[in-house]
């Protein structure tokens, strides 16, 4: 079969693929779009319809969105005569041309509807939207996640480094903006737009995101820096309303302290390791007077951990170790706060064992956002008991708060090192809590 005819069929196969497209689940006009939007041989006409397509599924219920999946998934995988066929021929001739037929074949047709999709007005962010709904509808449907791998695979490449741009967020920042950043700050909670001009507008402080040229309005994902002079162990002061601010050139410390996803829809995409990458390379060039950059991040699983360590039983725990967590799970309140003044080294200790230790089978650490700095090269730096006594600091990790250190010219060194081995790169001050008895 030559590579024309083999295309041909393919597009074919992909076309007909429409006609059953959501017909168990809609009242057939949406049926008629998903069927004319793959048999669309017009550009422009496949816009149009594309768009009427984005629109009619925006009207779904829940319930019906979650038909639209299955439909999806069943109808719309590879073709199997197609794949078939591919196979064959690549088993006869192993030539390039043959092993590429076959990766087209392979392909899901879903694919297809999600790249013709893409091209209505304000497809990207509607597609964005509808894998929101897929995540949701996977928690009912485990098979869904099939359809999602063809989510994740084209938001891969859609939102690939090469098209974000980095922009600092101001004060001057349009309205727009400056309410999606306080509606997605998911680590240290933006409480009114006064809070907001401290993090953005003050001389020591700055606020990046990236955008994506198909979302200009839209932060995908933005990152809060605390130009100081020296290294932060605790967030109340960073964020305190009668801070005194310093000019940003005495500043030799950048603290990043709040990194936040704003598209569940975009859910496993990776941003955050260029955002940091690319926000060191700008402050350098901003300021010549930095010499350090790290972090002042939570340790959201460290008390979820210590709980089940306490119910495990196993004596992974020392004595001492266990003495120290069931007393502070029995405190609460003013005895809490007093319970964790007077026993901060210990838990600084057991908090460096948590962060080094407590992995999943596959060699990463529980803590997810110590997975997140570690995969992106930074060294565990310090571990800071008492660093967020907010409700949630407590709740997460017992107020315990961590640096993690990024230094650029050995980011790809550990990188490489907690990828291939899952070594965790730490400083001496970590490994003297790690020494420490209890």
């Amino acid at each position: 079969m030559s590579a024309t005819r083999f295309f041909n069929g393919f597009l074919q196969r992909i076309a007909d693929a429409g006609r059953s497209l959501l017909e168990p689940y809609s009242d057939g006009g949406i049926v008629a779009d998903g069927h004319a939007l793959l048999s669309e041989k017009g550009e422009a006409r496949g816009v149009a319809r594309a768009r009427a397509f984005l629109d009619r599924y925006a009207m779904l219920t829940e319930e019906e969105k979650r038909g639209f999946f299955i439909n999806v998934l069943e109808e719309l995988g590879p073709d199997r005569k197609t794949l078939d066929t591919a196979i064959a021929a690549y088993l006869d001739g192993r030539g390039e041309t043959e092993a590429r037929a076959l990766g087209y074949a392979a392909e899901s047709r879903s694919q297809e509807l999600m790249r013709r999709l893409n091209r209505a007005p304000a497809g990207t962010r509607d597609l964005v939207a509808m894998r929101r709904d897929l995540l949701r509808a996977m928690q009912d449907e485990s098979r869904l996640a099939v359809l999602d791998a063809d989510f994740s695979h084209l938001f891969g490449s859609w939102f690939n480094r090469g098209f974000l741009e980095l922009r600092r967020i101001g004060w001057s920042t349009p309205a727009d903006i400056l309410e999606k950043i306080i509606l997605h700050e998911a680590v240290h909670a933006i409480q009114d737009w006064d809070d907001l001009r401290r993090r953005v507008g003050a001389p020591d402080r700055r606020l990046y995101a990236f955008f994506h040229p198909a979302l200009p309005r839209d932060p995908l994902i933005f990152v809060e820096v605390a130009l100081t002079v020296e290294t932060p162990g605790e967030i109340a002061p960073v964020l305190a309303r009668d801070r005194e601010p310093i000019a940003a050139e005495a500043a030799r410390t950048a603290v990043f302290y709040s990194i936040s996803n704003c598209e569940d829809g975009l859910r496993g995409v990776s941003f955050g390791n260029f955002l940091i990458k690319q926000v060191v390379e700008e402050l350098q060039r901003e300021f010549e007077s930095l010499r350090t950059f790290v972090t002042l991040s939570p340790a959201p699983g460290f008390r979820r951990w210590a709980r089940a360590e306490l119910a495990d039983g196993t004596g992974s725990l020392s004595d001492g170790q266990r003495d120290l967590l069931e007393d502070l799970e029995a405190a609460t309140g003013a005895e809490l706060a007093t319970l964790l003044e007077a026993r901060a080294a210990s838990l600084a200790a057991v908090g460096a064992r948590y962060l080094v230790e407590a992995k999943h089978t596959k060699g990463v650490p529980v803590d997810p956002v110590a997975r997140f700095h570690l995969g992106n090269g930074a060294r565990l730096e310090n571990v800071h008991p008492g660093g967020d006594m907010s409700e949630r600091g407590l709740e997460g990790s017992y107020g315990v708060m961590v640096n993690y250190l990024y230094d650029l010219s050995a980011i790809e060194e550990r990188h490489e090192t907690f990828a291939q081995s899952g070594e965790i790169i730490h400083s001496p001050a970590v490994g003297k809590l790690l020494r420490a008895r209890l």
